[in-house]
C-alpha cells in the first residue's frame, strides 16, 4: 500500500468515526452544518491525490545475459585476457548507469571442457562487486550453453514478467562441439527466447561465422568479428553503450529496437592477438 492511500484510509476510517460518534452522542449535532467536515475531506483526498503523482515507479529489470566461450583456442594470443577486461568494464558501465527508469542486470554462463556452467547468476549491475577471472581449457560446448540460456529466460522467478527483453550476447573463436541446433533451436522458439535481443562476437579466422550468423537477430548489428585483442573490447563497448542508451530513454519500451552503436575506437588499449 502506497504512503498516500495509508493516508487517505487512515483519515477516512477514524476521522469519519470519529464524526458519526459525536453526533451519536451529541443531541445538539443533528443540525451542524457539514459543509466545514466535507471541505477537510476534500483536502484531504487532494493531498493524497498528489503524493500520489509524486510516487516514484520501481525501475523494470533489464537482463544482459553473457555466452562466452571459454574452450582451449581462448587461452592464446591474448584472447581470455581481452574478453576478462571487456566483461568489468561492460559491468562497470552498466553499474554507473541511472536506475530510475530500467535497472541492468548481468548474467555470465560459460561454455569449455565438457559442459556448460553459470559463471556468474544474474544480478544487478550495481550489486556485483567482482567476477571470477575466465579461464580457458578443453573443448566447446555451445549447445549446452544455449540450453543454459533458455532454462534462465524462461524463469519467470529470476526475470519476472516486469523485466525488458532479455539481451543474448554470444562470444566465441570456434566451432561448437557438442549437438548444438536442438538447443539452439529450443531456445529460439522459446516464448522469450524469440523475443530477446541477440548480439554475436566472432574472434578470430577459426570461429563458425555461418552459425554465429543465426544467432544474431538484428539486421542492422550483423555478426561482429574481432581480429585482434582490441576489437573484444570495442564490441562489448558497443554492447554496453546499446543497452545503457536504451535504459536512459524516456521512451522506453519492449517494442523499441536495441542495435548496437556505432563501433568506438579504443586507441588506449595496448591489446594484441
Amino acid at each position: 500500500m502506497g504512503f498516500a492511500k495509508y493516508m487517505e484510509d487512515n483519515y477516512s476510517r477514524y476521522h469519519g468515526a470519529s464524526i458519526v460518534r459525536g453526533r451519536e452522542h451529541d443531541p445538539f449535532a443533528r443540525g451542524t452544518d457539514t459543509s466545514k467536515e466535507e471541505k477537510e475531506v476534500g483536502q484531504m483526498k487532494e493531498q493524497s491525490s498528489k503524493l500520489k503523482d509524486f510516487t516514484v515507479a520501481e525501475a523494470r529489470p533489464m537482463p544482459v545475459i553473457v555466452m562466452a566461450d571459454v574452450s582451449g583456442s581462448m587461452s592464446v594470443d591474448g584472447k581470455i585476457e581481452a574478453l576478462n577486461l571487456a566483461l568489468k568494464n561492460m559491468i562497470a558501465g552498466f553499474a554507473a548507469e541511472s536506475r530510475v527508469r530500467a535497472e541492468i542486470q548481468v548474467g555470465l554462463i560459460t561454455f569449455g571442457g565438457e559442459d556448460a556452467r553459470v559463471h556468474l547468476p544474474l544480478a544487478p549491475a550495481h550489486r556485483i562487486s567482482e567476477v571470477t577471472p575466465l579461464a580457458a581449457a578443453g573443448r566447446t560446448p555451445m549447445g549446452a550453453a544455449f540450453e543454459h540460456a533458455r532454462k534462465l529466460v524462461e524463469d519467470k522467478e529470476k526475470i519476472s514478467s516486469r523485466a525488458y527483453r532479455p539481451v543474448l550476447v554470444l562470444v566465441s573463436d570456434g566451432m561448437p562441439t557438442d549437438d548444438w541446433e536442438p538447443a539452439f533451436d529450443a531456445l529460439c522458439q522459446s516464448e522469450r527466447g524469440q523475443k530477446a535481443t541477440r548480439f554475436a562476437m566472432a574472434i578470430g579466422a577459426d570461429a563458425d561465422v555461418g552459425m554465429l550468423e543465426r544467432f544474431a537477430n538484428d539486421p542492422e548489428s550483423p555478426v561482429f568479428k574481432a581480429h585482434e585483442a582490441r576489437d573484444i573490447h570495442r564490441f562489448f563497448r558497443a554492447v554496453t553503450m546499446s543497452v545503457a542508451a536504451k535504459s536512459r530513454s524516456t521512451a522506453l519500451s519492449n517494442n523499441v529496437p536495441l542495435m548496437l552503436a556505432e563501433i568506438p575506437e579504443d586507441d588506449d588499449l595496448d591489446l594484441d592477438f
